[in-house]
Parts: structure tokens; sequence; C-alpha cells
């Protein structure tokens, strides 16, 4: 195992946190139907659903990567 590789695990835990967590309150706005509006404009339900399933996704395929 390269010194490469051990530098940047911290990161790469950090990463696979952030994308959970972002999956996780994208899951939640969609059972919970929260309503998110930018500059006057709702953003749809569906675009948490997308989000939801690529950050999940994201975060599995970094902690696969990580285990080696």
């Amino acid at each position: 195992m390269s010194s490469k590789t051990v530098d940047l695990k911290p990161f790469t835990s950090i990463a696979i946190a952030i994308f959970a967590l972002l999956a996780l309150a994208h899951f939640l706005r969609v059972v919970f139907a929260w309503e998110v509006v930018i500059d006057g404009l709702t953003v749809p339900l569906g675009a948490s659903v997308v989000v939801a399933f690529v950050a999940a996704g994201l975060a599995f395929m970094l902690w696969r990567e990580s285990r080696g």
C-alpha cells in the first residue's frame, strides 16, 4: 500500500459521509414532501429522487473503492 493511498483515506471518508448525508437529505425531502423554493421557482420532487440515487451511488462506490 503506497503512502499516497493512506494520505487520501481521510478525504475519502469525508466524501463518503457528505454524499451519504446528501442522499439522506434528499430521500427525506421526498418522503416528507418538503418544498424547496429557489428564487421563486419550486424544485420538483423528482429532482430529489435523481439526486438521492446519484449521491447514494457515489457514496457506495467510494466506500467500495476505499475497502480495496
